[in-house]
């Protein structure tokens, strides 16, 4: 199994950015997609997961502001964020399970100034 984020960038605080992973090595359209973050000194956080069937989740802190979605197709999985503030900055993750096995992209990392 094989994820692969990009797309993070720096952005100025109210902004938008828009991240994806790239999966490989799984039947992709049968698995649950999440989007982890990690600030420095904190824990990793669960941001936004989305199911097989579409249904979506979100963390409290970005819920109203972040949209995760997939495309089945070209087996991606995205994470676009608006109104941005600058606690939102972290390594972002994507994850899935696999074989009872957690797998991680590399992570893509999103800085947010004010």
């Amino acid at each position: 199994v094989q994820l692969q984020a990009y797309g993070g960038g720096l952005v100025q605080a109210g902004g938008s950015l828009r991240i994806s992973c790239a999966a490989k090595g799984i039947n992709f359209r049968i698995y649950r997609m999440a989007w982890y973050r990690q600030a420095p000194g904190n824990q990793r956080e669960l941001v936004a997961t989305i199911a097989s069937d579409h249904t979506t989740d979100y963390a409290d802190s970005v819920k109203g502001r972040f949209t995760i979605s997939r495309d089945n197709v070209y087996r991606k999985v995205d994470l676009q964020m608006n109104s941005l503030k600058p606690e939102d900055s972290a390594v972002y993750y994507c994850n899935t399970q696999h074989q009872g096995r957690n797998f991680w992209g590399q992570g893509t990392l999103v800085t947010v100034s004010s």
